[in-house]
């Protein structure tokens, strides 16, 4: 199919977009309009943080250069100017220890960098009005819970790297919140989402994603305001909570084994090997039939930024062209699924399953479709968006 994008007047290539120098102070100022009198801290996470956090003992580990953007970026940054710039008071940092999943809760001890020991509930969230998290596991889902009942605003930034500094945490996020709220309308209410997958061979896998005409939102950056609400940060992206799902799309696990996931009821029922190690894909059945709520789908979401890809799914699933499925909690986006009705407190997490040309290279996302009552659209081609989504930019 020939690609309706190519004599569209809008420059899709990232290496050619020229970026601003990094600002803590403007990215700050904007996201959290207003700032003065605002008290901050940062969180971050380690291993074994009683020992590692003491005279910042993490900084002489290479493992932790998410940590280290934490200190020499943001701590120091602050400390250095920034928040007298911004009004702020504080700038204090903060180590709790490592969830070792995408967004499940987070132990309530921390410790400083005297080494001593206290309570995020007593002594951090009631006391800060801006906590930005920098870490390696997303702590996006638990910080929003914390966020409305201890009234604070804040940004969680995972996965943090040099790319996503100068280029996805560089931009101005006014025009990346209107870009967002474009595309939005341009999706909002939609009824249903066909998403056609096609593999090496040819072989074409279709997963139909039931929205029931719910209002799309937008993850968009702007956390401004005093109320409590936490930014996602880089930002860049329209998403539903998808109220059912059926059909087939393909997985590529951690170890690079492909898998065709069988998808009935809203949830994840079976993986099926297509490439790669047949243990991959039996632990991942197991862990379906163990704990059902692990397969449910509760995201489905739209890059809605030209970025460069950096190596961390932060970034890349807010790329234009890209679309993403989320396994399990999404109450953090206002879906129901909750902490408490995992089987196990470990697997209540918020997985993102992105599909990107980097990321999934043995097949194509040959065309997504949108249903809204009788309206069809084609939203992404082959990777790419339509004319449809980049005439939405446009207006």
């Amino acid at each position: 199919m020939p690609n309706a994008t190519l004599d569209f007047p809008i420059n899709l290539d990232a290496s050619t977009r020229e970026f601003p120098p990094f600002s803590l102070t403007r990215l700050l100022g904007t996201v959290f309009t207003p700032t003065q009198d605002c008290r901050v801290c940062i969180l971050i996470d380690l291993e074994n943080p009683a020992e590692e956090m003491t005279d910042f003992g993490f900084l002489r580990n290479p493992q932790y250069s998410i940590q280290r953007h934490a200190h020499d970026v943001f701590y120091q940054g602050l400390l250095n100017g920034g928040m007298e710039e911004l009004g702020l008071t504080g700038g204090e940092i903060f180590a709790y220890k490592m969830t070792y999943g995408s967004n499940l809760d987070l132990d309530d001890e921390a410790w400083t960098p005297s080494g001593a020991q206290i309570s995020l509930a007593q002594d951090v969230y009631p006391e800060y009005d801006l906590i930005l998290c920098i870490s390696t596991y997303s702590a996006t889902a638990p910080l929003t819970a914390l966020a409305k009942k201890f009234l604070f605003r804040g940004a969680t930034m995972h996965g943090m790297n040099p790319v996503i500094l100068r280029t996805g945490l560089a931009v101005d996020y006014n025009e990346v919140s209107r870009d967002a709220e474009k595309l939005r309308l341009a999706m909002t209410r939609a009824d249903e989402i066909d998403i056609d997958f096609e593999l090496e061979g040819g072989e074409i896998l279709t997963a139909k994603l039931l929205l029931d005409g719910q209002e799309a939102q937008k993850s968009h950056g702007l956390c401004q305001g005093r109320e409590p609400d936490i930014a996602n940060l880089p930002a860049g992206e329209v998403y539903f909570v998808p109220t059912g799902a059926e059909g087939f799309f393909p997985m590529k696990y951690a170890d690079g084994t492909l898998g065709k996931l069988t998808v009935t009821g809203g949830r994840i029922i079976m993986s099926e090997l297509l490439e790669g190690d047949p243990a991959t894909i039996a632990d991942h059945n197991q862990r379906l039939a163990d704990d059902p709520m692990t397969g449910v789908l509760g995201e489905l979401g739209f890059g809605t930024q030209v970025l460069p890809v950096s190596a961390a799914d932060i970034q890349d699933e807010k790329v234009l062209g890209t679309c993403h499925l989320a396994t399990g909690r999404d109450d953090h986006l206002g879906g129901h699924i909750t902490p408490d009705l995992f089987k196990h407190h470990r697997n209540a997490t918020h997985d993102d399953i992105l599909f990107a040309p980097h990321k999934t290279p043995n097949f194509n996302l040959k065309e997504v479709r949108m249903k809204r009552g009788d309206q069809q659209e084609i939203l992404i081609e082959n990777f790419r968006p339509s004319r449809y989504l980049l005439t939405a930019l446009t207006r």
